[in-house]
């Protein structure tokens, strides 16, 4: 009889731990939801962290196969813009560094309204006011220095301590032509009344290089062909946490923010699964993928080592009206100062 009963006991807690772990295919079946399709999104976010997305995603939407398009932040530019050109974007969703470019999207009307139930839990200075697309996450702009030859206390805490004879010939940057996040922090700084085309000279006359893509910039630092990149904080962690000999902080003033959108693309094929994919990357679950995966959430309720008030009180001031206006300007005037 005990035997029988320890039988029935373990029976019990197998079917229990079996209802409790019920995969997602499971709850979708029961709640009566289906899915299936695909869903293509375009984005300049390290690939490593789109397949850990996509991993996430395709659990949560069982059905639903998501692809992507993995690239600089110009490369995806050119890509949508030749795409257009053509008729119609492949890509069902965009998910960019600067906010800017997306002014743009909405002028040459390649966006699709729409609001995610999710921006409930999302600051409304990171929604388009006119609906069109949501921060999906916060990208900063630092400094970062290969720590066999940068001690920590030496290394440069503000941007115009790049200026410094010291550093001359070792700093490394990313093209603003080809990262969408480097051309942001450019062009704010190039609005900025403190910084402006006085730095920038200053800062080619340092010797400062610059690099084809994000990840290449940071592994110049990482393998020492340069002392100091100018870099950001996502990539870095990422190599920090490989052990990499990289470090990095934002400048005591004038930190660089960008909310990074995702937005929906007019008259895709997959309109529905779009919907669905801006939704888990807004959800909580969805930021919290990308927080493990060193980046920063734009949620009120998920747990983070940053302290984004912080980073909030010292950001540098911008203008989203003027670097739409003079986006073009400033990106020939940056690239007259380095010869391109």
């Amino acid at each position: 009889m005990k035997k029988l009963l320890s039988i029935v006991l373990i029976m019990a807690l197998v079917a229990s731990f079996a209802f409790a772990n019920g995969t997602k295919e499971d709850a979708a079946a029961t709640s009566g939801k289906k899915y299936s399709g695909k869903v293509m999104i375009y984005s300049s976010m390290q690939e490593a962290q789109l397949q850990a997305v996509e991993e996430a995603f395709e659990k949560a939407y069982p059905g639903i196969d998501l692809e992507y398009y993995f690239a600089s932040g110009g490369k995806v530019l050119t890509k949508m813009t030749t795409e257009a050109q053509g008729g119609q974007i492949a890509a069902d969703v965009v998910w960019l560094g600067d906010p800017v470019d997306y002014e743009g999207f909405k002028a040459n009307g390649w966006l699709e309204k729409y609001s995610s139930p999710e921006e409930n839990h999302i600051a409304k200075a990171y929604i388009d006011s006119d609906g069109y697309y949501t921060a999906g996450r916060l990208v900063t702009m630092g400094i970062a220095w290969n720590t066999t030859m940068v001690k920590d206390s030496e290394a440069p805490k503000t941007w115009n301590e790049l200026l410094d004879p010291k550093w001359k010939n070792q700093i490394i940057m990313t093209d603003p032509d080809q990262a969408s996040t480097t051309k942001y922090w450019m062009v704010s700084m190039m609005q900025s009344n403190k910084y402006g085309e006085k730095f920038f000279k200053a800062l080619h006359d340092n010797g400062t290089k610059l690099e084809s893509g994000t990840t290449a910039t940071h592994n110049r630092v990482a393998d020492g062909s340069y002392k100091i990149g100018i870099c950001l904080d996502y990539v870095s962690a990422n190599l920090i946490a490989q052990g990499s000999p990289i470090n990095f902080h934002f400048t005591t003033s004038d930190v660089c923010t960008m909310t990074s959108p995702v937005a929906l693309i007019k008259g895709s094929s997959n309109q529905e699964n779009g919907k669905h994919l801006i939704d888990f990357l807004l959800s909580k679950e969805g930021q919290e993928v990308l927080v493990a995966q060193n980046l920063v959430s734009v949620r009120d309720d998920v747990a983070m080592k940053v302290d984004t008030s912080a980073i909030a009180a010292i950001n540098m001031p911008v203008d989203f009206v003027g670097l739409g206006k003079n986006m073009k300007s400033y990106q020939a005037t940056f690239n007259k100062i380095w010869n391109k």
